[in-house]
């Protein structure tokens, strides 16, 4: 694997049609930190802290498989966040009281990870996954 990379940073940016519901579920119920704000008379921005981040490209039949197990059908779009956590479950249900509707899980995944999805009001579908021992 080559360490050559003038990549720093991955920052996914989500534009939401409510942006106080959306940043309550965020930072209150998921517990992201804030890192920054900016707010103008153009708009508001809050840049959440999510620990490290990765970049995930999967072709159309392992998304296809991936919904089939969380799920049991096709139901991402193009873009869903995962977020490791401590214990899928429970943030799952935190964020069922902050808005985000389950659509699938627990379940355990073939690589051993105890999954939940979720959809968030006005944006990405969220998978929740806490890995096996």
């Amino acid at each position: 694997m080559s360490s050559m990379t003038d990549v720093r940073e991955l920052r996914l940016v989500l534009t939401v049609p409510d942006f106080d519901a959306t940043l309550r579920l965020y930072r209150d119920a998921l517990g992201l930190d804030v890192e920054a704000v900016w707010e103008s008379e153009a708009g508001h921005v809050v840049l959440l802290s999510a620990g490290a981040a990765t970049l995930e490209l999967v072709d159309e039949a392992h998304a296809a498989e991936v919904d089939r197990l969380e799920v049991g059908r096709r139901v991402a779009g193009p873009v869903r966040v995962a977020f490791r956590v401590d214990d899928s479950e429970a943030v799952a249900e935190r964020l069922e009281k902050a808005g985000a509707e389950r659509v699938g899980g627990p379940v355990m995944t073939p690589w051993n990870d105890r999954n939940v999805r979720l959809e968030t009001p006005g944006g990405p579908q969220l998978t929740l996954f806490t890995p096996g021992e």
